[in-house]
């Protein structure tokens, strides 16, 4: 291993262990692994919340998980929002159809299934070629240590990696670039540069700690704001909690705030973002609702990688032998 790579996983074990002693809301958040090909200990965040909630089982992550392990070649037919899987298309097959034929096969799911003409049925392509947890694992190594240096939950680091540029420094049609897709006057006014000359968006580090820096300064703050204009109570290590500062991040706190105008909410719990999924506003659409899903998703997926790397790695077990 390079001297880098070790100092890098040293930095990792002796971050989480001194910050998780001064933030205690931490400490819960952060699990050893042992990487494959790599006998360093280095941090991922929890996710168990994710399986106590039960999101591993509801159809909006069952349908992500699909399309993040399936090649661009195939696809999914699926029901907007809701997200159920009606059939499995080659995406060949599908562009042959044409757009007249592709909406009489709509109709025909409509038709079947007892749906209303306003459901709108999906053709998405599957998604393999981008999402790729195994690529993004040693980032989210490298970044939660400098979330948490920042005071920052690095669970939005592991989630922002998982899906925004998984593994590639990227530039996006709208213009963000970087493991964090940062747009240049976000970027700007966190304090990177971003000119003709220099773009501070694809250094790592600055990009990581200018992330940390938005959701510190901006994405909490403005739903603590909008959770207690409303009276909810809410703990920031709370799955919900995060996954809306997660929303903000994507979509801003004004589309989050009409979209939560839409809901009403009176409470707090996974039933708020549950809600989000399927509810539109402002600009807050289907990216906006895809968010949070395609994050719960990629952590699922992550530990299905995680779980094959400890397999390989794990010492076999003593043989037992009868007296």
């Amino acid at each position: 291993m390079k001297k880098g790579i070790v100092a890098i996983a040293a930095l990792m074990s002796f971050t989480c262990t001194t910050v998780m002693a001064q933030e205690p809301v931490f400490m819960t958040v952060c699990r050893p692994v042992s990487p494959l090909n790599d006998s360093a200990v280095c941090y991922v965040v929890k996710t168990d919340q994710i399986y106590a909630e039960g999101l591993d089982t509801v159809p909006q992550i069952i349908f992500w998980r699909r399309v993040m392990t399936l090649p661009p070649d195939s696809g999914l037919i699926s029901r907007m929002g809701e997200r159920t899987i009606y059939a499995t298309w080659s995406t060949a097959e599908w562009d042959k159809l044409g757009e007249t034929k592709q909406m009489a096969y709509r109709d025909s799911i409509r038709k079947t299934y007892g749906l209303s003409d306003s459901v709108r049925i999906l053709f998405t392509a599957g998604k393999s070629d981008f999402y790729n947890p195994s690529v993004v694992i040693a980032d989210i190594y490298r970044a939660v240590p400098l979330f948490m240096q920042e005071g920052v939950d690095p669970f939005y680091a592991q989630a922002i990696l998982l899906i925004e540029s998984p593994g590639k420094v990227r530039k996006s049609n709208a213009g963000a670039m970087g493991a964090f897709q940062l747009m240049p006057s976000v970027a700007r006014s966190m304090g990177l540069k971003v000119n003709k000359k220099v773009d501070e968006r694809k250094d790592f580090d600055k990009s990581s700690w200018a992330a940390a820096k938005l959701i510190k300064t901006v994405c909490i703050p403005q739903v603590n704001k909008m959770l207690t204009a409303r009276a909810i109570a809410y703990d920031s290590t709370d799955l919900w909690y995060r996954l809306l500062v997660l929303h903000v991040y994507h979509a801003g706190a004004g589309n989050v705030g009409a979209a939560m105008n839409v809901i009403q909410p009176t409470t707090g719990g996974m039933w708020l973002v549950q809600r989000l999924w399927v509810t539109t506003a402002a600009n807050f659409g289907n990216a906006s609702q895809n968010y949070s899903q395609l994050a719960v998703s990629a952590m699922i997926e992550m530990d299905m990688v995680l779980k094959k790397e400890i397999a390989v790695t794990r010492p076999p077990d003593p043989e037992i032998k009868e007296k």
